[in-house]
């Protein structure tokens, strides 16, 4: 999913390290570790479940993906996919990485 991620946003002018810097802000994963995760091809569960540290402040990521708001999803995994599905959506239409990240 990741090339289609940054596909995603180079489309809307957004660049890979903005991709890069939101996954990083949601799972706690760095350059290194996060290009061993692309190389190995690791499904969502897998990415999910090996990483570093879930952002504590995930839940304050709100908003309809699909249909579907992100907050009410109950199962664990899929409410993580959406939660980055969110981000990555809010990136590509042209909000600041700042607002996006729930910064001050």
């Amino acid at each position: 999913m990741y090339p289609l991620y940054v596909k995603k946003a180079e489309r809307k002018n957004r660049t890979k390290e903005e991709v890069d810097t939101l996954i990083f802000w949601l799972t706690g994963y760095d350059e290194t570790t996060l290009e061993k995760q692309i190389q190995k091809e690791v499904d969502f569960k897998t990415f999910f479940d090996e990483a570093p540290k879930m952002n504590p402040h995930m839940d304050l990521i709100k908003g309809v993906v699909c249909g579907i708001r992100v907050e009410e999803i109950e199962d664990p995994l899929m409410q993580k996919i959406r939660y980055l599905d969110k981000l990555i959506d809010e990136l590509a239409k042209g909000k600041k990485l700042e607002k996006i990240l729930r910064s001050e």
